[in-house]
């Protein structure tokens, strides 16, 4: 079993570290278009060679984090289902970050709906609601170790 903890959270921060550098880039991304338009040159959004590195690194790392999370999950079901971690009256804090996990799927898979918008030259958001944006896994890594470690109810 302690095999399987040891992997479920490398897994998890592996996870965590793209779900907090995506949205960084996408911070980037959303400041050279900001630019581009307020600079109203002949440069495009597409002509851009920052811009195309930024989608490079996004898109890269986007599907890096697919199998992480998968096995992440993978992992976490095995301690979950396998061993009995987290069932019982006493395990409702299990609920709880089972929803934080499926909150987390939700957002990884937004950053990808996110990243095609960029790709397609139709993402309007600024950088500064990106940088709201990227607190978003913060919270809750915060909050799903908290429920493992204190277990509060």
């Amino acid at each position: 079993m302690l095999w399987i903890k040891t992997f479920h959270i490398v897994f998890v921060v592996s996870w965590f570290a793209g779900l907090f550098y995506l949205p960084r880039i996408f911070v980037n991304l959303a400041m050279v278009v900001q630019d581009i338009k307020s600079a109203n040159n002949f440069v495009t959004v597409k002509d851009n060679c920052e811009y195309e590195r930024l989608i490079l690194m996004a898109i890269k790392l986007y599907k890096f984090t697919w199998p992480l999370m998968v096995l992440s999950i993978v992992f976490g079901l095995w301690l979950w289902l396998g061993y009995g971690i987290g069932f019982g009256r006493e395990y409702h804090w299990m609920n709880l970050k089972v929803l934080c996990v499926l909150v987390l799927v939700v957002y990884h898979l937004y950053c990808g709906v996110i990243l095609k918008n960029f790709i397609n030259f139709k993402c309007e958001r600024s950088h500064i609601w990106f940088r709201w944006f990227n607190e978003f896994p913060v919270i809750f890594l915060f909050l799903t170790t908290t429920l493992v470690v204190v277990k509060p109810f």
